[in-house]
């Protein structure tokens, strides 16, 4: 398989999260076509994952597995001597890609792995939650997200929070008769973006973004109400974070925790360059799929950006690591 061919070719179909269909019906044929067996997992409306075996082979203990939707805005593909350009050339349909070089390549060698592809991901891992309910036996799954190559020691989960302030209107010329939820959410993230977060060693620090902000009514009315959206990145259990979280912004808003994703670490393979991911993926979400590990070509750093690239030699060598990796896996007690 040309990799970077087939790569462009994943790239220039807008999959877009909730638009994967196309994306997934293009998978569906060319894996067919390769001869493997390959079904539809109904996720939502036309939506599906796709989870492709050899034929023969129903419960192979290796998966690997990734993620076929995107971030906005849709970028097609294009190339220079050394890079592939476009939405989702590193994240993760070059990952996309290379599994299936990788696959084929163990198949000639009388490996037989197993392929799941997944819907989803950029946003809340549906796809992956559908794909937990049936899983197939396999010992190992290995996930695809861009780490250069390197095997993740660990990846950071997440804790998303909601902080919504209260207050009362009044003309803007008499303060004095109002109170600003504005003024009070201002208050309570300065006291947030102050606290001493959590570090863990050889994992680095927790950190928080401030993504959203919204409230008002207009430049001359006093807010009633204002609400933001953060977003913590965990190095490790959440009990004792969130506790403080409510204790700081104290009687300034309420505190709503809306979503959190667990602080995972994976083993290392012998021989292999390791990392640590501070981002989140599928993994937590895929818990009856085996022992996860975390792989793949390209860089974080330049997903999610308007120049979204993955490296040509990278994507090649990447086949390699899943080989790699896979023979290491199968013949581990």
């Amino acid at each position: 398989m040309d990799v970077v061919a087939f790569t462009r070719q994943l790239v220039d179909i807008e999959s877009i999260t909730g638009n994967e269909a196309a994306v997934g019906e293009a998978l569906y044929r060319e894996l067919a076509g390769l001869g493997y067996h390959v079904r539809k997992m109904p996720v939502e409306g036309d939506r599906f994952n796709v989870l492709a075996t050899v034929p023969n082979e129903p419960h192979p203990a290796v998966v690997f597995s990734t993620h076929m939707d995107t971030v906005p805005p849709f970028i097609p593909s294009s190339e220079d001597g050394s890079r592939l350009f476009g939405r989702g050339s590193c994240d993760a349909k070059g990952i996309i890609a290379i599994q299936i070089a990788a696959a084929e390549k163990l198949r000639q060698a009388g490996i037989r792995v197993g392929l799941l592809f997944l819907v989803a991901e950029e946003r809340d891992s549906t796809g992956a939650k559908k794909a937990n309910e049936q899983p197939i036996g396999s010992r190992f799954l290995i996930n695809g997200e861009p780490t250069e190559n390197r095997v993740a020691l660990a990846s950071k989960g997440t804790l998303r929070v909601e902080l919504v302030a209260s207050g009362k209107m009044a003309h803007s010329a008499y303060p004095e008769l109002g109170e600003s939820a504005i003024d009070k959410l201002i208050v309570a993230l300065t006291r947030l973006r102050a606290m001493r977060l959590p570090e863990t060693d050889g994992i680095g620090p927790c950190t928080v973004n401030v993504g959203l902000i919204e409230g008002g009514r207009a430049p001359n009315v006093i807010p009633d109400h204002a609400k933001a959206h953060l977003l913590y990145r965990l190095v490790g259990p959440t009990e004792a974070l969130r506790k403080e979280i409510v204790e700081t912004v104290g009687e300034l808003a309420r505190v709503d925790f809306y979503l959190e994703i667990p602080f995972m670490r994976f083993r290392s393979v012998d021989g292999l360059p390791t990392m640590i991911a501070a981002y989140t993926t599928d993994i937590p979400a895929l818990g009856n799929w085996g022992e996860p590990l975390l792989v793949g070509p390209g860089s974080i750093h330049v997903a999610h950006t308007d120049s979204e690239y993955v490296d040509k030699n990278q994507l090649a060598d990447a086949v390699d690591v899943y080989c790699t990796i896979t023979r290491k896996l199968l013949a581990s007690p």
